[in-house]
């Protein structure tokens, strides 16, 4: 998408296709609607540390304390620039979507400002209320901004994919096969572990040998009920681990069930170390409860699809957009007139 409006960036400056007369303020429009210098570079201010980041880690530049450092032939501010239209474009995009489905009234950055000011305002009058206040008591542009789109996105993903008709509906079929797909990691917690646990104390003092000679003898023995009675203090027991355990996964459990789901039936696994003891852990039966994991995961299997529908959606209205940018005007934004 970058690549995509760089050479959308370029066009424009050889062929001129730039705003006839832009209107006070503004540096480019998408499908139609005004982007304003203040909007572009509010995103550059957001973007900053991100292409920062990955300037160090591309091209291995310090903390890029220069703007104007030539980088792939464009200075580091004209990549943000380009970055930060890029991002205006896409989230313009949704923010049209949101505005057609009825989740906005508004999608121009001068509303935006003045609904962040009203709910300072809201806030700021129900903590002097004493009222419950949830989130932070006031939103930084930032945080309102992010707060703003995460909503319309999450709105835009349930309205889309409600009905058969939507644009995002997600089929039967479709989160069998991605259940399919990935049978593995979505049956993990649907997994009951049958198994063997022999835990053999350790002798105060005792060396590093022991340890080594008790090895051998389980790498020796086809069952670790075979050597348990030969080994003085051993306890040997069996149990049983159902991964759906509705509890979720405690510090022991998560241990355990890395041991176990390394093991196939009969295998034994290697010494798992404790305070003055030794344990061995051996996997008698396994067994995967398939329709439960799918009744347990379709849910947000469904959800991940949804998303990835929604991804695809906005790009592809986002490439089919119309994008106009007044070229002399955002180069003539400096790295002063951003970090001010």
């Amino acid at each position: 998408m970058l690549a995509g409006l760089a050479v959308v960036l370029a066009a424009l400056v050889v062929i001129g296709a730039v705003l006839a007369k832009p209107a006070a303020g503004q540096v480019a429009s998408v499908a139609g609607h005004p982007v304003t210098r203040d909007e572009l570079i509010f995103h550059m201010r957001r973007l900053a540390p991100a292409v920062q980041n990955e300037l160090r880690n591309q091209y291995h530049l310090g903390q890029v304390p220069d703007w104007n450092t030539k980088v792939a032939g464009q200075t580091a501010l004209h990549r943000l620039a380009t970055r930060a239209l890029d991002e205006i474009r896409r989230d313009k995009t949704t923010m049209l979507l949101a505005e057609e489905n009825g989740l906005t009234d508004s999608v121009d950055y001068a509303d935006f400002l003045d609904d962040l000011t009203a709910e300072n305002k809201r806030r700021a009058d129900a903590t002097a209320r004493g009222e419950t206040l949830y989130g932070v008591p006031e939103f930084s542009a930032d945080e309102f901004y992010s707060h703003r789109l995460t909503e319309l996105t999450t709105g835009l993903r349930e309205r889309l994919s409600a009905a058969a008709s939507d644009p995002l509906w997600v089929t039967d079929a479709e989160i069998r096969a991605a259940f399919d797909a990935d049978r593995q990691a979505w049956s993990a917690n649907a997994i009951t572990y049958t198994y063997t646990q022999l835990v053999v104390p350790v002798p105060a003092g005792a060396p590093a040998a022991y340890a080594t000679g008790l090895r051998a003898r389980v790498a020796n023995a086809d069952r670790l009920a075979d050597i348990a009675g030969a080994e003085h203090g051993a306890r040997l027991t069996t149990a049983t681990y159902d991964g759906a355990n509705p509890t979720g996964l405690n510090a022991h459990d998560q241990d355990l069930i890395a041991v176990l789901g390394k093991l196939s039936p009969g295998q034994i696994s290697a010494p798992v170390n404790g305070t003055g003891q030794i344990t061995y852990y051996e996997l008698d039966r396994k067994t995967v409860d398939e329709d439960a994991a799918f009744a347990d995961y379709s849910r947000r299997i469904r959800q991940s699809l949804v998303e990835k529908k929604f991804d695809q959606f906005v790009e592809r209205r986002a490439d089919d957009s119309d994008i106009e940018i007044d070229t002399a005007t955002v180069e003539s934004i400096n790295a002063k007139d951003v970090w001010q």
